[in-house]
């Protein structure tokens, strides 16, 4: 067996009712919080104690994070608080991150800027995500839009994984159906990628496994009905299992696409992952060579895993990549872009040029 290691956020809380607790578990590191928030009001905003908050509106860019860092900074914060989805978590995991390092953004970001190591260690951070979708509370990057680049880059070190990552599945409850199905949909992917990669282990695939049954048993259901709490259950715990994964394995062709989509176009990243998931399973399909975790997924996805993938993308309403202002002439450059992707290297086969167009003809 190669080696391989396993690390995840520090401390883990998950249940019904747990966002109780986040008060005297922020106040352990200090009483002066900086609170992440999306662009939701939150009805328990208010039993939070905190000195400055910040909001962040789709996803974080560049500016989102230099202007947290320097809310931090003026309040003295103690430690970060992140309450929203994957992208407010981001942003969070990257504002403690950079708030204590001797050098700005540029200096630690990949592609965009020198992608150095972190030098100091990150301020406290607490994630507390409310959609069940990126599992951005287990992993150690976030990832940050540059409109000046027209790119997504990753900040990126283990020193980033949460100290503490509470995860209530009531949160999920009121949102909006396209939502739980976009965000439980880049769950399922990043599952089903990290079960297929080239660095999946056994750890992983213990987690993998567990994360696709509870989404192909809850998906539907808590698409169907917010309020099923069995089902937004399962969801919090396939995201959570989907987010170590990929921190520990890797992902594959779906995340190497949504990479270069994501910077060339306003497309929101879980709705993305979901319209490609079929296709580039198809792809994979036909062309690994070991095809015992191609045949596993088979049994656990009604015996024809790429029909039951075309079909759920269909029962979900997601939207295609044309609804995103895709169009034919932006497949190669996105494909050119996608080959180039850190995800696309995990990938179980080494999709062509061609292949990668095709994938994304289908899903437009």
């Amino acid at each position: 067996m190669n080696r391989f290691e396993f690390a995840t956020a520090q401390r883990i809380i998950f249940g019904r009712g747990v966002m109780r607790e986040l008060p005297a578990l922020a106040a352990e590191f200090g009483q002066r919080t900086l609170l992440i928030i999306g662009s939701r009001p939150l009805q328990w905003e208010s039993r939070l104690s905190y000195a400055g908050f910040k909001s962040i509106r789709g996803e974080p860019t560049v500016q989102d994070i230099q202007s947290g860092v320097e809310l931090a900074k003026l309040h003295n914060a103690d430690v970060i608080v992140a309450i929203g989805g994957g992208s407010v978590v981001d942003a969070g995991k990257a504002i403690a991150a950079m708030s204590t390092q001797p050098g700005d953004l540029m200096r630690y970001i990949e592609v965009i800027g020198e992608g150095k190591p972190l030098e100091a260690a990150p301020l406290p951070f607490i994630a507390v995500p409310t959609t069940a979708g990126t599992g951005a509370e287990a992993t150690r990057n976030a990832v940050i839009a540059s409109e000046q680049h027209h790119v997504k880059a990753s900040l990126r070190h283990l020193s980033m994984l949460p100290r503490i990552a509470l995860i209530d599945p009531e949160l999920a409850v009121d949102l909006p159906p396209h939502v739980t199905a976009a965000s439980g949909m880049d769950a399922l992917t990043q599952c089903l990628e990290a079960f297929v990669c080239s660095r999946a282990q056994p750890m992983t695939d213990a987690l993998c496994l567990d994360g696709i049954q509870r989404a192909v048993r809850s998906l539907e259901r808590a698409f169907q009905n917010g309020h099923d709490l069995d089902a937004r259950e399962d969801m919090a715990l396939c995201a959570l299992n989907s987010g170590i994964a990929l921190a520990n394995a890797g992902l594959g062709a779906v995340h190497g696409f949504a990479a270069p989509i994501g910077g060339m176009f306003h497309a929101p990243h879980g709705a993305v992952c979901a319209a490609l998931l079929a296709p580039v399973w198809e792809a994979n399909s036909k062309r690994v060579q070991n095809r015992a975790k191609f045949d596993h997924i088979d049994a656990l996805l009604g015996g024809d895993a790429i029909a039951w993938l075309h079909g759920i993308t269909q029962r979900l309403h997601i939207p295609k990549l044309s609804d995103w202002g895709i169009q034919d002439s932006d497949l190669d450059e996105i494909a050119r872009k996608a080959a180039a992707a850190s995800s696309m290297k995990a990938n179980p086969v080494l999709l062509i040029h061609e292949e990668l167009v095709e994938i994304l003809r289908m899903a437009r």
